[in-house]
């Protein structure tokens, strides 16, 4: 099984969002194994932005993504990251298809309530960002069976 990160940001936690986000994720069957809430350092905004840091917007999504705590997730599924980023849809929310998560509920481009990884790559690199080892969960999930056919589970 694939696991990948997803950052619920301070947009989705101000409109009251959150169980929504994540319904549509446990709907769809993926596991959560990892979940927290934090506020975002400079440090961490600097690395997790990193191939944003010479864009103008740069310093104004440092200051959005301060500006209330956000819900850092790890989950579990086959093919996680694209699973995920289909659920989630395109960046701009106001042109992301209806049934993401961002077409039904989103407008900005910025404040778009989530961030999920783009690669399994990434979602190494970010998990280990925002969590340590004893923050994420190996565990059975007792609708595994009706999620999964027999030979995905194998």
């Amino acid at each position: 099984m694939e696991r990948t990160c997803v950052l619920v940001k301070p947009d989705a936690l101000q409109r009251n969002l959150l169980g929504e986000i994540i319904r549509r994720f446990e709907q769809k069957g993926l596991k959560i194994v990892g979940l927290k809430m934090l506020r975002l350092s400079d440090l961490k905004l600097d690395e997790h932005y990193a191939h944003h840091r010479d864009k103008p917007f740069f310093a104004g999504l440092k200051q959005f993504m301060r500006s209330a705590p956000i819900i850092a997730m790890v989950l579990e599924g086959l093919d996680a990251v694209d699973a995920i980023r289909t659920i989630v849809g395109p960046t701009k929310g106001r042109s992301a298809p209806g049934g993401t998560i961002r077409g039904d509920l989103a407008m900005s481009t910025q404040a778009n309530l989530v961030h999920a990884s783009d690669s399994a790559t990434a979602a190494g690199q970010e998990i280990r960002r925002f969590f340590d080892a004893d923050e994420i969960f190996s565990y059975e999930k007792m609708d595994a069976a009706w999620v999964y056919g027999d030979e995905e589970r194998a």
